[in-house]
C-alpha cells in the first residue's frame, strides 16, 4: 500500500469522503466499547474461583509454622507467602515483605516515607529545595501520578526496545543529587511491552548516583505475564545484579498478584535488601499490626507453589492472546504501508503502544470516542499528561471479548486514517 504522503490531493480528498461515509455508518451503530484500562476480563477472574473456598473452616486458617492467620501479627508476611513471592521473583524469601493487595500502595507509601523520614539516614525529601524523578516515556500514568502528587519534578527519559536511554540516565543521576529515583516497568513495559535488556539491567545496577538516597523503583508488574509459550522475554534479576555491583540498597522491587488472582484482592510485596526492608518495617510498625494473612494463606493454598502459579498464567495467556492478535491483525491489515503510524507487538503484558503522526493522538482518541470507543486519554503515558509530540496512544485489549476487539480495532483504524488524512491535506 502506498503511503498517504505520496497520494495526490485529489486522491486524499476522495479517500476522506469514503472514510467519512464509513465513519458515519459505524457511528450510527451506537457502539459502547472500552479499551482504556488494563483490567482482567471476567473469564480470567473465573480462573481463581477455587480461592474463594480454599479456607472453609477454622482448621484451615493456620500457617505452616502454626501462626493463626485470623489474629494480629506477622508484620512481614507468613513464611510460605514470602517464599511464593520470592520464587516468582527469583529471590530468597528473606528479601520479601508481603503487604496488602496493591503494589501501587507500597510505591506511594515508599515515596511518602522518603519525604517524611528520609532514606538511609539522609535528609527527608520534604526538607529539600528540589526533588526530581526520572520517568521513562511513554510510561505508566499512575507512577507519574504518585510523584506529581508529592510535587516531584519529573524528567522524561526516552524508552527504547532495550529499556530507558541509559546514557541519559547515567549522566543525569551522576550529575544531579536532586534526582532521587526512577520509575521502571522492566518486563513487558506499560505501554510498549518492552523488556529491559541484560545490558540495561547491569547498567542500572552499576549506576553511580550523586544522591546517596537515590533509588530505582522497579515495578515488576508483568514478570510472569507471558502471552506465548514459545516466545517469552527474559529479564535479568535486578536484586542479584545490584548485589554483584556493590549497590544492594539501590533498588526497591514491587510485585503483586493483582492480575494473577484478583485485582483488589491479591497480595503485593516489596523485594529489597536487608537494610531497605528493615527501614520499611520500622515505618510499618506504626501503620499496621499485620496485613491480611488469611488472604496470603488463601493464595498459598490455592497456588501451592511456583508451578501452580505458572500453570495459572498459561490459562490467562490463552484468554489474552486472541485479544492481542485480534487488534494487531486489524492494524496490520489496515494501516501497514500507509506511513501514518507504528505500534508494538509485545510478547506479554497488558498493553500495545501506538504512535500516530505528530499532533494527531488527541484528535484520534476524540474521534474514536465519537464513534463509541473509549481509549486511554492521549498524553496519559507522559508526566503531567503532556506528550510533547502528541503521538502516543495506549491500547488495552484485555477486558473486551475478541469479537468486540475486532470491532474496536476497526473503529480505531478508521479514526487514525481520518485524522491522518486531514493532517496530510493541511500540507498539500
Amino acid at each position: 500500500m502506498k503511503p498517504y504522503i505520496e497520494w495526490t490531493k485529489e486522491e486524499l480528498v476522495a479517500e476522506k469522503a469514503r472514510l467519512e461515509q464509513e465513519f458515519a455508518e459505524v457511528k450510527a451503530k451506537g457502539l459502547n466499547l472500552n479499551i482504556s484500562r488494563g483490567k482482567p476480563a471476567a473469564a480470567q477472574l473465573d480462573l481463581t474461583e477455587g480461592m474463594l473456598t480454599v479456607l472453609s473452616k477454622n482448621e484451615d486458617t493456620f500457617a505452616e509454622d502454626g501462626t493463626d492467620c485470623r489474629n494480629y501479627g506477622v508484620l512481614t508476611g507468613i513464611p510460605e507467602a514470602r517464599k511464593l513471592i520470592g520464587d516468582i521473583c527469583e529471590v530468597p524469601a528473606e528479601n520479601v515483605i508481603v503487604y496488602g493487595n496493591a503494589s501501587l500502595t507500597i510505591m506511594f507509601d515508599t515515596v511518602a516515607r522518603s519525604f517524611l523520614k528520609g532514606v538511609a539516614g539522609c535528609t527527608p525529601w520534604n526538607k529539600l529545595d528540589k526533588v526530581k524523578f526520572l520517568c521513562p516515556v511513554p510510561g505508566y500514568d499512575r507512577h507519574f501520578g504518585v510523584t506529581e502528587y508529592f510535587g516531584v519534578e519529573m524528567i522524561n527519559v526516552p524508552m527504547t526496545p532495550e529499556g530507558p536511554d541509559m546514557d541519559m540516565v547515567e549522566k543525569l543521576v551522576a550529575e544531579d543529587d536532586a534526582i532521587k529515583g526512577i520509575w521502571c516497568v522492566p518486563k513487558y513495559s506499560n505501554p510498549q511491552g518492552y523488556t529491559y535488556s541484560d545490558e540495561t539491567v547491569r547498567r542500572f545496577a552499576n549506576l553511580k548516583p550523586a544522591a546517596k538516597d537515590f533509588r530505582i523503583f522497579w515495578d515488576n508488574a508483568y514478570i510472569i505475564h507471558h502471552l506465548y509459550d514459545d516466545r517469552q522475554d527474559h529479564l535479568l534479576n535486578i536484586i542479584e545484579e545490584c548485589e554483584k555491583a556493590g549497590n544492594p540498597d539501590m533498588v526497591y522491587e514491587f510485585v503483586s498478584t493483582s492480575k494473577v488472582s484478583y485485582p483488589g484482592a491479591g497480595i503485593a510485596a516489596l523485594i529489597s535488601s536487608e537494610a531497605n526492608l528493615k527501614e520499611a518495617q520500622e515505618y510499618m510498625n506504626f501503620q499496621i499490626i499485620g496485613h491480611d494473612k488469611l488472604n496470603q494463606l488463601r493464595h498459598v493454598k490455592f497456588f501451592q507453589n511456583l508451578d501452580g502459579v505458572m500453570n495459572q498464567m498459561k490459562k490467562h495467556a490463552e484468554i489474552l492472546r486472541p485479544k492481542f492478535e485480534a487488534i494487531l491483525q486489524v492494524m496490520d491489515q489496515e494501516l501497514s504501508g500507509l506511513g501514518i503510524a507504528s505500534w508494538t507487538k509485545p510478547n506479554g503484558g497488558y498493553f500495545i503502544s501506538f504512535d500516530s503522526m505528530e499532533g494527531c493522538a488527541k484528535k484520534i482518541v476524540a474521534k474514536a470516542k465519537e464513534a463509541g470507543l473509549t481509549m486511554t486519554g492521549a498524553g496519559a503515558t507522559y508526566p503531567y499528561h503532556n506528550d510533547p509530540q502528541d503521538s502516543n496512544i495506549r491500547i488495552a485489549p484485555s477486558f473486551p471479548t475478541p469479537e468486540e476487539l475486532e470491532i474496536a480495532g476497526q473503529v480505531f483504524v478508521l479514526s487514525v486514517k481520518l485524522v491522518s488524512v486531514d493532517k496530510i491535506l493541511e500540507s498539500k
